[in-house]
């Protein structure tokens, strides 16, 4: 069996993330979630996911820095899922 698709969900409003990740998990995705931008970068250099879904407008740290910071070492594939 094929190895799951890993997803992380770097989202402060649970509820969104919670949508999504139930979207995800649906469609075979294995789902991790982060409500804060350090969680989030710790859960990218931890876990390797092979795509992030991304909010700007985190309550620690801002979603275009993570995305500077992240791709100072990774190539990994950020979707920006924002209102901003």
């Amino acid at each position: 069996m094929p190895q799951k698709l890993t997803g992380l969900i770097v989202e402060d409003e649970r509820n969104i993330c919670d949508f999504i990740s139930t979207s995800l998990t649906m469609q075979d995705y294995r789902v991790l979630t982060a409500y804060t931008g350090k969680a989030g970068l710790s859960l990218i250099a931890s876990q390797c996911p092979d795509v992030v879904l991304l909010d700007l407008g985190l309550p620690d740290l801002d979603g275009l820095e993570l995305i500077r910071q992240v791709r100072s070492w990774s190539a990994v594939p950020i979707l920006v899922i924002s209102a901003r």
